[in-house]
């Protein structure tokens, strides 16, 4: 259970129905989802798209009947920017495709849901999976509470593929359990870092307040920070293709709600040692069409070029939402 997800439960006294339908969520198959359509991210100034140094494009805001559906919490688009595999924390895949008309996007379609499967060939309900990197066909998932990773054979299997946990990396083992491995992404292998995952916890800070990251294997593995500021914990992230790392980040407070921005860090700061910061991108809070958004990925836009998606976690609650959002580098920021 993510901290978020602890403070909305004890604020409307629901904490004992933290998983109130766990029993039924051993189901697999096709889902429907439905879509309604994000005009504005800004609703009080609908005109506007320019926010920050990004372009919004559209969004949707999605609904399925199907109990599995919800909290999800990861995203890695395929490179046709359509095609995307996503996950819940509560141990499930969900793949399909974003549909596209005049390159905003309008529904999903071909969507399916399976349980994660775990290294002993059950479905791993008690992890909490919040984080996905690709390395071609392989997906690699991490798991706060046991701040683990697990490798998939994901390209050949599916669904079926059982989770192989990878050695222990001890940092990382001892990050908080309930604020610990947050994002995972894997470095493509023609950058400095080829070959390496990048792990960032959500909250696992060092002496100084600064936030816990790790290079984990390729050339140069090690320990590095990002410098927290403005109360904002680690969402997820995603690699530009130069190697600069987009920190999503969020916060939440009962008088304010949620609120959330992107960082860029250089890919020149991503090594052992360093302390990492960089321009935010993105600022976003209730005055726009956020929930408590988990996941970015990085991917080809319909026409060209780079488009920023965005998901959300609806934390199980009906007064929350699943949002996708898009979003296009504004022509003079990247």
């Amino acid at each position: 259970m993510t901290a978020v997800r602890l403070l909305l439960l004890l604020f409307l006294g629901l904490a004992s129905v933290a998983c109130p339908h766990r029993a039924r969520l051993l189901g697999a198959g096709p889902l429907s989802i439905r879509a309604e359509p994000i005009i504005a991210f800004e609703p009080g100034a609908p005109a506007r798209t320019r926010f920050g140094s990004l372009d919004f494009v559209g969004g949707l805001a999605l609904t399925s009947d199907h109990p599995p559906f919800g909290g999800l919490s990861a995203l890695r688009l395929e490179p046709d920017g359509e095609g995307f595999v996503a996950l819940s924390d509560r141990a499930y895949w969900l793949r399909g495709r974003i549909v596209y008309q005049d390159a905003v996007p309008i529904g999903i379609a071909g969507a399916a849901m399976g349980p994660i499967i775990g290294p002993d060939g059950r479905p791993a309900e008690h992890w909490d999976t919040e984080s996905i990197a690709r390395d071609g066909d392989t997906l690699y998932v991490g798991i706060e509470r046991l701040n683990a990773i697990a490798r998939f054979d994901y390209g050949r299997l599916g669904f079926l593929a059982p989770a192989r946990l990878i050695a222990p990396v001890a940092e990382i083992a001892k990050l908080p359990r309930n604020q610990g491995l947050e994002a995972l992404v894997a470095v493509p292998r023609d950058l400095p870092l080829g070959g390496a995952l990048i792990a960032v916890s959500e909250r696992g800070l060092d002496e100084a307040g600064n936030i816990s990251a790790f290079i984990v294997g390729g050339p140069n593995p090690g320990v590095f920070h990002i410098r927290r500021s403005g109360d904002f914990d680690v969402s997820d992230a995603a690699l530009l293709p130069g190697g600069d790392l987009l920190l999503l980040e969020r916060r939440f407070t009962l008088t304010g709600g949620f609120a959330a921005r992107i960082r860029r860090l250089p890919e020149a700061l991503l090594r052992p040692g360093s302390l990492a910061d960089g321009p935010i991108l993105l600022s976003a809070d209730r005055r726009h069409e956020i929930d408590n958004l988990e996941a970015i990925d990085v991917g080809r836009a319909p026409g060209g070029g780079l488009r920023l998606t965005l998901l959300s976690d609806d934390n199980y609650m009906p007064f929350q939402r699943t949002l996708l959002l898009q979003f296009e580098p504004a022509a003079t920021s990247f």
